[in-house]
């Protein structure tokens, strides 16, 4: 029988006060979705937060055409739906998950109120929202700038740091949209790492073979937005 998982597995929620997390858990749900279901789409009210224990979800800025372009990943480090705390306002991004898993769920009026409550919640959830926006602006600029193979690194660095373990399931296809570039670049990038022994991939599997190769691959981007977000997030309490 799987064991349910903790609240404290998310970060956001582990670096929380014990006396925070105890006023928190009993408006806590745990909650599964698949890759490719939605938790808001653009210009929704926020109407429940999502923390994510082992699940992957990309912040979509969607274009009047239908078309879209990732601005942020989100996982076990933080929380979706930081427009609540905006002054109520409707979302500006869609949230997708990407890779499948177990969330834990507060409705957008508690979440609202304990962060109105708490200076140690509003203080770390001000701090992570911080952390997001560096990594949309220097996401923009890696689109910008760097080359597919190296957009490609920052996103597998990014998203393995947000599950555990050392494998993603996602398709290349998935990937080229979250990257806002073609099938077939994603495709020859991934198989750039796969010959030089970096990754293996298969049937939408992609095993992460050697770390520091990979890192050495990337671009400054990654280490930017890690090195800000360590910075900014303090570590789990115990």
């Amino acid at each position: 029988m799987q064991t349910q998982p903790l609240p404290q597995q998310n970060h956001l929620l582990a670096a929380l006060p014990s006396v925070v997390v105890r006023r928190l858990k009993p408006h806590l749900g745990l909650v599964c979705f698949s890759a490719g279901q939605m938790l808001h789409e653009s210009d929704d009210l926020v109407d429940m937060v999502y923390f994510p224990v082992d699940s992957i979800v990309s912040l979509l800025h969607v274009m009047e055409d239908g078309s879209s372009a990732e601005i942020a990943l989100v996982g076990n480090d933080g929380v979706i739906g930081l427009s609540r705390i905006m002054g109520g306002q409707p979302s500006t991004s869609q949230a997708m998950v990407i890779s499948a898993g177990q969330f834990y769920q507060l409705s957008g009026k508690q979440f609202e109120r304990e962060f109105n409550r708490h200076t140690e919640l509003m203080a770390i959830v001000l701090r992570y929202t911080q952390a997001v926006f560096i990594q949309m602006a220097q996401t923009a600029a890696c689109n910008r700038h760097h080359s597919i193979l190296q957009q490609l690194c920052r996103w597998l660095l990014l998203s393995l740091d947000r599950v555990s373990g050392d494998e993603l399931v996602m398709t290349q296809e998935l990937i080229a949209g979250m990257l806002g570039v073609r099938r077939e670049g994603v495709t020859d990038a991934a198989g750039k790492l796969r010959n030089l022994g970096v990754i293996d991939y298969h049937r939408g599997h992609i095993k992460l073979l050697d770390r520091p190769q990979l890192e050495l691959l990337c671009c400054e981007c990654y280490r930017v937005v890690k090195k800000k977000a360590d910075s900014l997030l303090p570590p789990p309490t115990t």
